[in-house]
């Protein structure tokens, strides 16, 4: 499938990126730095750790009260006073972890119905904070149910059992946590990146569109200082001889407005770019046009490249020189572009067109042999030189792979720009 690729109308834009990303992140956040507002997704996260943890606090009730000699009532309000209370406090794990966490592991130390929420707790700070922090808070909880082990007894395992599964729950919840933040810092960092290639493509596009333009500059600035050599040479002569024959003065005359009128249509070309040149350069050669490509074709297939050229132009001498000088740089890229990355294939170059009808390049080449059509490269500034100068004469670029799969560069040229 081809690209059509216009003429742009102005820069290129700036991918919308938002500041808050990192913030949004609390895996990249400094400890003192306060979350920005929940997303959806931490909302459900939230909810979701709400509902469960005052489901086990609920349930764990429910198991006390149904025991055949249930727990004193003073402890079973303790319970859940602190396990809902523990619950609740979940809900500002995300500002503040570390407190939340030490906080609901120091008052539900001794009791049941809040265990869930102090490892969701604990998880928290895992993700949110630096390994010395989890340390700590991860002592914390050990103490804590060291504590809980030395005072409660436990009923249905025992208790070398009952110690080592705490302690692997614990293992699991701080390394789930710690995880989760390693990967929340890989994917921050693979974004920071991405975003940074992103510009730095930008800026390679913006080099080579300004030392495209630079080049035309230079061409052009050659042509028009042999147009207007001409325009002030008869000029002056019609200035220094007033008496000249009416044949001589009529012929100036036409000189001096062919010469204006080309001045004006090459000058067209280059309205808006800017030479960015030293001072003191030393004068390029002539430009080519299209009646030096049989030239340039030629020059390409004693290096080794392949290619089979027609032409269905009357005389490619005859194109207009602004226009053929921009098919000859065209066919130049695309065989360059064929000699560099599908080597050993055959290109096609067809030139045709007419005074009506305008100016028609086409170069296509197949696959490189024995592989598929690879991906058009992203990184590459041949064909964003192309544009511009299409884009500069008015044109009109295509370039993509065919169905057929071959990969084509077709330009329509306007034969003449007209003037402005």
């Amino acid at each position: 499938m081809s690209t059509v690729t216009r003429a742009p109308s102005g820069g290129l834009e700036d991918p919308a990126v938002d500041p808050a990303l990192l913030l949004a992140d609390p895996a990249g956040a400094p400890d003192d730095v306060p979350r920005a507002r929940r997303s959806p997704r931490d909302w459900i996260v939230d909810v979701v750790s709400f509902v469960a943890t005052v489901a086990f606090a609920v349930g764990t009730l429910g198991e006390m009260t149904s025991r055949p000699v249930p727990p004193p009532d003073p402890l079973l309000l303790a319970e859940l006073v602190v396990g809902l209370g523990s619950c609740v406090a979940l809900w500002w794990r995300r500002r503040w972890p570390v407190a939340v966490a030490v906080g609901v592991t120091t008052v539900g130390a001794l009791l049941d119905a809040g265990g869930a929420a102090i490892l969701v707790a604990l998880f928290t700070v895992a993700v949110h904070r630096r390994w010395p922090t989890v340390v700590a808070v991860t002592a914390v909880n050990a103490a804590a149910f060291a504590a809980y082990v030395a005072v409660r007894t436990v009923d249905g395992m025992p208790e070398p059992v009952f110690v080592s599964l705490g302690l692997a729950l614990l293992a699991a919840v701080v390394s789930w946590g710690m995880f989760v933040r390693a990967r929340r810092q890989l994917l921050a960092s693979l974004r920071e990146r991405a975003v940074r290639a992103e510009a730095e493509q930008r800026l390679r596009v913006e080099q080579a569109r300004h030392l495209e333009r630079s080049r035309i500059a230079r061409e052009m600035h050659d042509v028009l200082a042999h147009r207007l050599s001409l325009l002030s040479m008869h000029a002056g002569a019609l200035e220094f001889r007033p008496d000249a024959p009416a044949a001589e003065v009529a012929r100036a005359a036409g000189v001096v407005r062919a010469s204006a009128r080309q001045a004006l249509v090459d000058l067209r070309g280059v309205i808006g770019v800017l030479r960015d040149g030293a001072d003191g350069e030393a004068p390029e050669r002539p430009q080519p046009t299209l009646g030096d490509l049989p030239a340039l074709v030629e020059e390409l297939r004693q290096a080794g490249l392949r290619v089979q050229a027609e032409y269905r132009v009357a005389d490619l001498g005859s194109v207009p020189a602004g226009t053929g000088r921009t098919a000859y740089r065209v066919v130049q890229e695309a065989l360059t572009n064929v000699r560099r990355h599908a080597p050993g294939t055959v290109a096609t170059v067809a030139v045709t067109g007419g005074p009506a009808q305008g100016l028609t390049v086409e170069v296509r080449n197949p696959a490189p042999a024995g592989g598929t059509p690879p991906a058009l490269p992203s990184g590459g500034t041949g064909l964003i030189g192309v544009l511009e100068r299409v884009s500069l004469a008015g044109g009109r670029l295509e370039h993509g792979w065919t169905p057929t799969g071959d990969f084509r560069v077709r330009v329509e040229l306007p034969w003449s720009p007209a003037t402005a």
